[in-house]
C-alpha cells in the first residue's frame, strides 16, 4: 500500500478528471485514489471506470459539497493507516515530482503542505498569488533550498498533503461550508491547534481555471462567505465577531454599492445559533470526521 491516499472530489468533472488521474498514475511516489463522486451526470464514472479501472470510486448520489465529500475520504485514510492524504481538486494535476518533494519537505509541525499552485500556462494562479506571493517572494529572494518550507497563513485545498496527525487532530471540513470558506476555516482550526500550512517552492502543481469569471454578484456572495469564517474562526471571540461582521457587511454593501451584503445580514444573523455550534465543536479533536462504520 502506498504511503498516500489522493482523495479527488468529482462533479461533472469530465473536462478534467482524465488529465488529473493519469497525473497521480505517473507520479514519481506512488499514491492511491479515492474518487468521491457527488452525483456527476455528464460521463465522469463511465470515463473513469473505462480508463482508470484500479481508482476505488463512492458514489455518494447527490451533491454534498466539497467538504463533506472529502471527509469521506479522510475518513478512509484514517482508517487505512495512510501517513498522509493529498486533497486534489478536479480540475488540477500534479506534475510528476510534486508529492515526492512535498513529502520529502514534510516535518511533524506542519499540517498542510502545498506545492506552488500554477495556472495551466505555468504561471502562478492568481489566489495563490494573492495570498502566498509575498511570503515567497520574501522566503527566496537570494535563498533556495529544495527543502525550504515557507509558512503561509493561508493556501487553497486544490493542493493540500494533509500529514495523518493533522487529520487526526483538526478533523474534517466543518458543515457550516457547503463550497467555499471551508479550507479557510480548516486552516484556522490547524492553527488553534498549534500546526502549521506551509509551501514547498521547489514543488509545483496546476489548478486549471484560468478561463472561470465569475459575476459581480457572485463575487460579493463570496465576500459575504468571508465574514462566515471570520466568525466562525475558534482564535477569535465570539461575542465580537457577530457584532463586528455584521457592521462589516454593512460597511462592504455601501462601499461596493451593493445590496447582496444587506440581504445577507439577516442570513448571518439566522445562522448564529447554528454557527456558534459548529464552532465550539471544531475546537475538538478529530470533529466532523465520519464515523468508522467498523467501531
Amino acid at each position: 500500500m502506498a504511503n498516500i491516499l489522493v482523495i479527488i472530489v468529482t462533479y461533472n468533472a469530465l473536462k478534467w478528471v482524465q488529465r488529473c488521474l493519469r497525473s497521480v498514475e505517473k507520479s514519481s511516489l506512488p499514491a492511491d485514489v479515492v474518487l468521491i463522486d457527488n452525483g456527476s451526470t455528464d460521463g465522469t464514472l463511465p470515463l473513469v471506470r473505462t480508463d482508470f479501472p484500479h481508482t476505488r470510486i463512492i458514489e455518494t448520489g447527490e451533491n454534498l459539497g466539497f467538504g463533506a465529500a472529502n471527509n469521506i475520504g479522510l475518513r478512509i485514510a484514517l482508517d487505512e493507516g495512510y501517513q498522509f492524504a493529498y486533497l486534489l481538486n478536479q480540475d488540477a494535476w500534479l506534475e510528476k515530482d510534486t508529492l515526492e518533494r512535498l513529502v520529502a519537505a514534510h516535518k511533524p509541525e506542519w499540517g498542510i503542505l502545498s506545492p506552488m499552485q500554477l495556472t495551466a500556462h505555468g504561471r502562478r494562479d492568481k489566489r495563490f498569488d494573492k495570498r502566498c506571493g509575498k511570503m515567497l517572494d520574501a522566503a527566496l529572494r537570494g535563498y533556495h533550498n529544495d527543502k525550504l518550507v515557507v509558512e503561509v497563513p493561508f493556501v487553497m485545498a486544490a493542493h493540500w498533503l494533509v500529514s495523518r496527525k493533522a487529520i487526526e487532530t483538526v478533523g474534517g471540513f466543518s458543515p457550516a461550508f457547503r463550497q467555499y470558506g471551508e479550507d479557510d476555516n480548516w486552516i484556522h482550526r490547524l492553527h488553534f491547534h498549534g500546526m502549521y500550512c506551509g509551501v514547498v517552492p521547489a514543488a509545483s502543481a496546476v489548478h486549471d481555471r484560468s478561463d472561470r469569471r465569475l459575476s459581480r454578484e457572485k463575487r460579493m456572495r463570496l465576500k459575504c462567505i468571508a465574514t462566515v469564517v471570520k466568525v466562525s474562526d475558534p482564535n477569535r471571540n465570539w461575542d465580537w465577531m457577530r457584532i463586528r461582521e455584521v457592521l462589516e457587511l454593512a460597511g462592504m454593501g455601501i462601499k461596493n454599492l451593493s445590496a447582496v451584503p444587506w440581504r445577507f445580514i439577516p442570513e448571518l444573523r439566522a445562522r448564529f445559533p447554528e454557527l456558534q455550534e459548529y464552532r465550539e465543536q471544531s475546537r475538538q479533536k478529530g470533529a466532523f470526521l465520519p464515523a468508522n462504520p467498523n467501531k
